[in-house]
């Protein structure tokens, strides 16, 4: 049985005519993260005729039915039950979640702003490689951009805000930094966040059969390289060595 948390319980919304949000929180937190992960997994052993797609955010699980084949009762009480039968809020992170250790160039011309957050943090250039790079960090979830990743949760120090001006284009692959998150995206995107460095891993591939390679629940791990390594990387060669 789901029992009573400083974050819940979790809450049953409409979202228009075609949607069901089952929300599990006010704001991010590794444990809600978790609870939306699972509660996905388990929605979608349930199998109900109907559904089009679900969506994990950081605090909440969009589900998109047909109408004209899944009632809207029949969704909800689904729902209802299935949250009834755990406490979603003390759940491990999945076992079946990949871990991606991604080469990473920090600093210079691929990490431009490396100093600005160094001085936000109080620190040395060389220290916030430090604390950044072999951190496990989860992917809580996907969006703005194809295959952009939102990684949480780096330590307090790095509570600091996005800039108040937009860079109009950072590169596919520019690590990203801001309120304790990384966001990776997998093609050029206009930010406010700052970028610190660069992989040359893509976690998006439109041609491929399985266009997305991060899922929410994923662990990230960031690994210093060097340029050199950086312009030889293959990411066939990547992806045969990462195959289970």
């Amino acid at each position: 049985m789901t029992t009573a948390h400083k974050f819940g319980p979790p809450v049953l919304r409409v979202a228009g005519d075609m949607g069901l949000l089952v929300e599990f929180g006010t704001a991010y937190d590794p444990a809600i993260n978790t609870a939306v992960i699972e509660f996905e997994l388990a929605f979608q052993r349930l199998a109900l005729d109907g559904v089009i797609e679900t969506v994990p955010t950081f605090r909440s699980l969009l589900i998109s039915f047909d109408p004209l084949t899944l009632d809207y009762e029949r969704l909800y009480d689904a729902c209802t039950t299935l949250l009834a039968h755990t406490d979603w809020y003390t759940l491990p992170p999945p076992e079946n979640r990949r871990r991606w250790v991604l080469p990473t160039v920090y600093g210079g011309a691929r990490g431009g702003d490396i100093a600005e957050v160094a001085d936000l943090m109080g620190v040395r250039e060389d220290q916030v490689i430090d604390s950044h790079s072999g951190l496990p960090l989860t992917v809580a979830m996907l969006g703005f951009s194809p295959g952009l990743a939102y990684l949480g949760q780096l330590p307090e120090l790095w509570d600091f805000p996005r800039r108040t001006t937009i860079n109009p284009g950072v590169p596919a692959g520019a690590v990203l930094v801001a309120v304790r998150q990384t966001v990776l995206p997998c093609v050029e995107i206009p930010t406010g966040w700052r970028q610190i460095g660069q992989t040359p891993f893509r976690a998006f591939n439109a041609l491929a059969a399985q266009p997305f390679l991060l899922a929410p629940g994923d662990e990230v791990v960031f690994e210093p390289v060097s340029d050199a390594y950086f312009d030889a990387f293959s990411m066939d060669d990547y992806l045969r060595r990462a195959s289970p």
